[in-house]
């Protein structure tokens, strides 16, 4: 079934602060004789519409929705907009992550502990393969250079590093002061991530992926539950609790500032010419079993000014998740956590499709994307 809502997109400044720009790092080197600042680097320059990778070449156009308590994948087919296959996976679903290489999209299914495992799904025939043992793979990420898989093991509390392709065990990282290690992202030059914590007292881990060892840890100024966070000079983390997203300038690890979103902020997703977030509010502070049809919403957020620059509620209710905008960046799909849906959001008139997914659909993937690798969760691409 599918239901289709139109709206104007409404826009109001919710916070602003002096821009440090989050898509742009500056280059290392400077022109010959440095009196002019060196050129900005888009870091998103390699995801706009148009720079698909030949190795996405021949992938169905298809949306996988994890259904975490249905134990299934929902795949939806982006030119009919209908639902193509359903399979079954392993015991808890967690994220839908396309592969460092693009050649194979990994279902995390976590179990919460021990005995989890990741299913590997081939993009070009849209079918399932054997499953591979891994414990409590809740997240998945890629080293900057491919040259490892990191699996999140959230209830096990550290990093599993290994092999992107087999994924045999290389070496394990405990990070014990981050509870419920959760989601990432990495620095400009790769050198490091932030993670965030999802239990406890929340906050956010900086890991040095060289040396594969714990550099600090980070406790925002309002206790919280914080999220994600997407790459750049300054590291957004949202926050279910604190209903709003953290600023975080990566390289001093500290604190720069807030911005009011909505309740439940919970996932982003850059638009895909880089120039706006959009913030996931899943209209509940519970992480599981909260009650369908709550006041969720999609909060659009400018780079350049860091102003909220767009609201937009899913008509009738509903819980926003985790998602990707598609190829040419005209949709933006998200599960809807707690009402057994996944949205498609017009990213220019805010109008919402719903379709009916499994129960509890989480980190669903648009796939194929633009860009040259991915560094992991539902389309971290770079």
């Amino acid at each position: 079934m599918i239901r289709i809502f139109l709206r104007h997109a409404s826009t109001r400044a919710a916070f602003l602060l002096l821009a440090l720009l989050p898509v742009r790092a500056w280059a290392d080197s400077c022109p010959e004789d440095c009196s002019e600042p060196a050129p900005p680097v888009n870091i998103y320059s390699h995801t706009g519409a148009g720079h698909l990778s030949p190795a996405t070449l021949g992938a169905l156009p298809r949306v996988y929705v994890p259904n975490r308590s249905s134990n299934s994948v929902t795949v939806i087919d982006t030119m009919t907009l209908k639902e193509v296959d359903r399979f079954p996976v392993g015991s808890k679903p967690q994220h839908v992550v396309p592969s460092w290489d693009m050649k194979t999209l990994w279902v995390a299914n976590n179990v919460t502990g021990k005995n989890g495992s990741l299913t590997p799904i081939d993009p070009m025939t849209g079918k399932p393969g054997p499953q591979i043992a891994v414990d409590d793979p809740y997240n998945l990420y890629f080293m900057p250079d491919g040259r490892a898989a990191i699996v999140v093991d959230e209830a096990l509390e550290q990093l599993d590093f290994r092999d992107p392709h087999t994924m045999a065990l290389k070496s394990t990282l405990p990070t014990p002061n981050c509870s419920g290690i959760n989601h990432a992202d990495f620095s400009v030059d790769g050198s490091y991530a932030i993670f965030t914590c999802e239990y406890g007292n929340g906050g956010v881990t900086k890991i040095d992926l060289k040396n594969q060892k714990v550099l600090g840890h980070l406790d925002f100024s309002k206790m919280g539950m914080p999220q994600e966070s997407p790459d750049g000079k300054v590291f957004y983390v949202a926050d279910m609790m604190n209903d709003g997203v953290f600023l975080v300038d990566g390289d001093s690890f500290k604190e720069i500032g807030f911005i009011p979103t909505g309740i439940g902020a919970h996932g982003f997703v850059v638009s895909r010419d880089g120039k706006r977030l959009y913030v996931s509010n899943r209209g509940s502070h519970k992480m599981e079993q909260g009650k369908a049809k709550g006041p969720g919403s999609v909060t659009v957020i400018d780079f350049a000014t860091r102003a909220v620059v767009a609201q937009w509620p899913i008509p009738d209710g509903g819980s926003p998740d985790m998602g990707n905008v598609s190829a040419d960046g005209r949709q933006l799909w998200l599960s809807g956590r707690f009402d057994s849906a996944a949205y498609m959001i017009d990213t220019t008139s805010g109008a919402v499709t719903k379709f009916r997914v499994g129960v509890e659909p989480h980190g669903l993937t648009v796939w194929p994307q633009p860009g040259r690798y991915s560094q992991g969760h539902t389309g971290n691409m770079r």
